[in-house]
């Protein structure tokens, strides 16, 4: 079994089955209400620009600013609150999104709603990396890959229910609507993190420096530049699928929300299966999902004229999309296991940049005139370059271990 090393965190009274189940339930809520306001954010473009007078693509700038507050934030708040105690970051990183979320309601112009999008995506990164710890602190040592995957559930499960309800509330109701009910969100959120996830003591805290120079280290780079190049493949494909779908596939515009919840579907297969194939054997995992990843866009790349494939392709793509973004998640814990915070917070900066790449990338394709199919072999290049990265990474770490051996 092979998962992190060492206890992340102590937990002062340390809950029962059932209470741990609960704070991993608490957990993962608030990966709900954050995976909820990432992806539905893109399904309401046309409503905030029609309601400001905006072009879509400026309104679309308050994503990429999101996704910025998310890299910025992500290495700022965890390490300036290195010492803060495990609940009480949460806590607070809830609270800020909530508010965040609330100014994005209540946005009166587009420049407004560009600051509202930053602070809301600040917290996102820190969320998810002291959601982690906590999450490996609160099981035995061999059962920490299936805590975190669990945590990483909620997001995926937004995909499927949290984000097409939001989209439809958003079109029914007006785009703002949408936001409040990620409000509603962090709200119980907070009341379910406060009732049921413990207090943790962690030896009086790390330094900033300490937390800086664990970042530093060549697993720890490796790890998250393999997660920024390899899994914006999975974004070159989604940032255009309802293009692709339309006027590629042939579907109907009414069918897409649709495909995306088997995206989303295909995302919480994967971290059902993420956590038990890495309480196995990190590497392996991560490997496999990340070529499994390459050979999912290319068939959807081959295929994505039948709706069929299309579809079956989407699947693919989200649970092994899952899997690898899991996998190098506790990989992070592990190679950084005195300073966890930071490198699992990194993680998901890493996918925000991949996030940015990947769709620039397919764009770039796109406007080429290369087609709808061509984002998907920007993805099979990007998959491929990550794969490459992270087999650098194990066989250098094989070495070392054998050196040391």
């Amino acid at each position: 079994m092979s998962a992190t090393n060492t206890a992340l965190l102590k937990v002062v009274n340390a809950p029962g089955p059932t209470g741990t189940r609960l704070a991993i339930l608490a957990l993962a809520l608030g990966g709900f209400g954050v995976g909820t306001t990432e992806f539905a954010s893109m399904g309401l473009l046309p409503f905030v620009a029609e309601d400001f007078g905006a072009p879509i693509p400026s309104v679309g700038h308050a994503i990429s600013l999101y996704a910025l507050g998310v890299v910025v934030g992500a290495p700022l708040i965890t390490t300036l609150a290195a010492r803060v105690e495990r609940k009480t970051l949460l806590l607070l990183l809830m609270a800020v999104f909530t508010v965040g979320n609330g100014l994005s309601a209540a946005a009166p112009s587009l420049e407004w709603l560009y600051v509202a999008r930053f602070l809301s995506g600040l917290p996102h990164g820190a969320y998810f990396g002291v959601a982690a710890v906590v999450a490996a602190s609160l099981v035995p040592r061999e059962r920490r890959g299936t805590a975190v995957a669990r945590v990483m559930l909620g997001l995926t499960i937004a995909n499927i229910v949290g984000v097409p309800f939001a989209a439809a509330l958003g079109g029914a109701f007006g785009w703002r609507t949408a936001y409040a009910l990620v409000v509603a969100m962090g709200l119980l959120t907070v009341a379910a993190l406060a009732a049921w996830v413990p207090r943790t003591h962690n030896d009086g805290g790390v330094s900033a420096g300490h937390e800086l120079r664990a970042l530093a280290r060549p697993q720890v780079v490796l790890t998250l530049v393999a997660g920024a190049v390899g899994f914006g493949g999975m974004f070159a494909v989604y940032t255009y699928i309802s293009p692709t779908l339309t006027d590629l596939t042939g579907l109907e515009i009414s069918t897409v929300p649709w495909v995306l919840a088997v995206f989303g579907v295909g995302m919480t297969l994967g971290s059902l299966l993420a956590g038990p194939l890495i309480d196995r054997s990190i590497e392996r995992t991560a490997l496999g999902a990340g070529a499994l990843s390459g050979v999912a866009l290319a068939f959807f790349g081959l295929l994505a004229h039948s709706p069929v494939a299309a579809v079956l392709g989407v699947l693919w793509i989200g649970i092994m999309g899952s899997i690898f973004t899991t996998s190098l998640q506790v990989r992070l814990l592990r190679e950084a296991k005195d300073a966890p915070s930071l490198t699992a917070a990194m993680n998901h900066a890493a996918f925000n940049l991949a996030n940015a790449m990947g769709a620039f990338l397919g764009g770039l394709v796109i406007s080429a005139g290369w087609g709808y199919r061509s984002p998907a072999w920007v993805g099979v290049g990007l998959a491929l370059a990550g794969l490459l990265i992270l087999g650098c990474a194990v066989r250098a770490r094989r070495r070392a271990q054998a050196t040391q051996g």
